[in-house]
Order: structure tokens, then sequence, then C-alpha cells
């Protein structure tokens, strides 16, 4: 019998509602099989496709380790969680919820620093003045190395964050923070600013495929009538995107 195709959606909270509206849009309603709790489900109507629960970051570890078939998570869990993200994944559909950037945030203090290259002259700085390195705080540590060393910025230090990342620079655990955004509303309440340059990446919830697993003909297939559920238009060009 040939293996179904996996889909992993989020398991709780906004992410998991929006994922099963959109879709029970498309016509495709989930049923959960077993008990209430049980972490798996089907597609009713559509044979060969399993659905998985997990969390949006496991989501991301299991496309590109090619564990299940496709998912619903943010491009931001992608980028910040799977290795050589480009060749292991390919993002087939952007699904028009989960929307943030990820941006570089500095306190409104620093009135000379508006740009990248600001931020470069006070990290190169920081140290003679200070007697230590320049600190962010995040939880988006490959985004961030990724983003400062394409802006030549290599004299600073980061901080994880376990919490909430934007009163970083109130409590002094940093000095600047990358952390993600929707409104920038929490990031101006607590006295930060984008640089104008700072934006790290434009996410949103997009239904992202695994390169890296075996694709049977019977699950291209599953994955073919699911996209011209959701999109039908996408869903040639998407299917073009995971073969390339």
């Amino acid at each position: 019998m040939t293996a179904p195709m996996v889909l992993a959606i989020p398991s709780k909270g906004r992410l998991q509602a929006d994922s099963a509206a959109r879709l029970a849009a498309g016509g495709l309603d989930l049923v959960q099989a077993g008990a209430g709790r049980s972490y798996r489900a089907r597609i009713k109507g559509m044979a060969g496709v399993e659905v998985a629960f997990l969390s949006a970051p496991e989501i991301a570890r299991e496309i590109g380790a090619g564990a299940v078939h496709l998912g619903i998570t943010g491009r931001d869990q992608v980028e910040e969680t799977v290795p050589q993200f480009g060749a292991r994944t390919a993002v087939l559909l952007p699904l028009g919820f989960g929307r943030c950037d990820v941006v570089v945030a500095v306190p409104e203090a620093w009135i000379d620093v508006v740009t990248m290259e600001d931020l470069d002259d006070v990290a190169a700085d920081f140290r003679p003045r200070h007697g230590r390195r320049l600190t962010v705080a995040t939880k988006y540590i490959n985004l961030t190395r990724r983003f400062f060393a394409g802006h030549g910025i290599a004299d600073y230090r980061i901080v994880e964050s376990l919490g909430a990342t934007e009163g970083a620079p109130a409590t002094g655990a940093a000095d600047l923070i990358v952390d993600i955004t929707t409104t920038g509303a929490t990031l101006r309440d607590n006295g930060l600013k984008i640089l104008a340059d700072g934006v790290i990446l434009r996410s949103e919830a997009s239904l992202v495929a695994s390169r890296t697993v075996a694709w049977t003909e019977r699950q291209r297939e599953a994955l073919g009538l699911l996209l011209a559920r959701l999109e039908p238009k996408a869903a040639r060009r998407a299917l073009k995107l995971l073969s390339a």
C-alpha cells in the first residue's frame, strides 16, 4: 500500500485555527483521527493525505529533514530553523495569514542610528568605549547572523531571548533586538525603533514542501489535488517549483 502524503499543520492557537479555516475555504475539511486530543487527522474526501499536528518550529524542522512532505508554517521559521533552506525546502504558496516582519530595532534614544551602516559604526566603536561588545537579544539567531554578516557587522554578541525580547534594552539585558512585529506598536511602546533598512524578512504562513523527501507519483498527485483546491492558478507553478 502506498504511503500517504503527510501534511503538517500547527497544533494549537491562532495559526491552527487560521490553517484549518484556509483549508476549509478550499473545501478541505479536517476530520480528527481517534480521540479528541489526537495529533493526527485526515482531510474529508481526500484519500492518500495524512495530517499531523506539530508546533510551527517542529514543522519547519520536519520539512527540512524530509520527515513530512509539506506543512503550513511561517517563512521566518523555515529560514531560521532549516540549514540550507533554499535547497531543502520549497515555499509553494503564501496563505495570507500569520504575517509578520523580522526586524532590527534599536532604542529611540539612539538618534544618530538610522540605518544598518550607522549600526556598524556603533558596533565598531562599542568595545573601546564600553569594554564589551554590542549585544543583540533575539530568538532568531541564524537570521540575525546572516543579515548582520551581509552588512559587514561582526563585532557583536547575541543574547538568546527566552522571554519578551522587546523588553531587553530597557532592562539592560541587551543593547538592541532582532524580533518579529506586525504593526511596530509594541516596539514603540518599549522605546524602540526599526532601522530604515532593518527589515530582515517579511514573513507569512505558507505551504512549504520538502525537497529532501522521496516523493512518489501518488504523493505528487495528492499534492496537485490539494494545491488545486487551495489556489488553482498556483497549482501548476508550485509543482514546477518543487520539481526544479
